[in-house]
């Protein structure tokens, strides 16, 4: 009742075509002050490795300069920093991940620990530039077994998003708790004249 949530994710980009279409999705004629938040959510992609999987591929330090780009052009449409989130790209489970490259005649084109370089560049970016991070990549390892969390050892089960979406909230509640609801709890309807209440 307090916003509206816009999806943008688009399957199999990477931050090298990201920042170019970004300004395609949040224009420059975008009310910045109607926006409470913008998540960026990538590096799984980026983090194939260049010799089996040279399309998806982005070099470290390029996936890094990509997300400072489209940190400065949300700022340059007027979204602040401090509206800002990164999120990591989540670990890597290999062996069920490389399972499913088998089953399409591939082999394995990604790997853990050279996805954690890329969390660590995210995190190091956040920090460079003031915005809030989600570091889904360490998070989701700590002191656990984190296979459950992905539901082919590379993109998210329903327990992965449903561990995204509780490490989001926490980030999202302040910036949400100030604004006034658009619409009355149910409770508060009267149902003998809904019209009262909501019109």
């Amino acid at each position: 009742r307090k916003c509206d949530v816009v999806n943008r994710g688009i399957s199999g980009y990477n931050t090298r075509w990201a920042k170019l279409i970004l300004p395609r999705l949040i224009t420059e004629n975008t009310s910045a002050d109607s926006v409470v938040a913008v998540t960026i959510f990538f590096g799984a992609n980026d983090s194939a490795l260049k010799d089996l999987n040279p399309k998806q591929h982005v070099p470290l330090e390029e996936y890094a300069a990509n997300l400072k780009s489209m940190i400065q052009y949300l700022k340059s449409v007027d979204i602040t920093e401090d509206r800002i989130i990164l999120i990591t790209p989540p670990p890597l489970q290999e062996s069920a991940w490389e399972k499913a490259c088998l089953a399409k005649g591939d082999k394995l084109n990604r790997c853990n620990a050279t996805t954690g370089e890329y969390a660590q560049a995210c995190v190091q970016v956040s920090r460079d530039c003031g915005t809030d991070v989600l570091d889904l990549w360490t998070l989701m390892q700590k002191n656990q077994d984190f296979s459950s969390y992905l539901s082919d050892g590379l993109h998210l089960s329903t327990k992965g998003n449903s561990f995204l979406a509780a490490q989001l909230w926490s980030r999202l509640e302040k910036k949400l708790s100030a604004l006034p609801s658009l619409l009355p709890y149910w409770r508060d309807v009267d149902h003998t004249n809904p019209e009262a209440s909501l019109l």
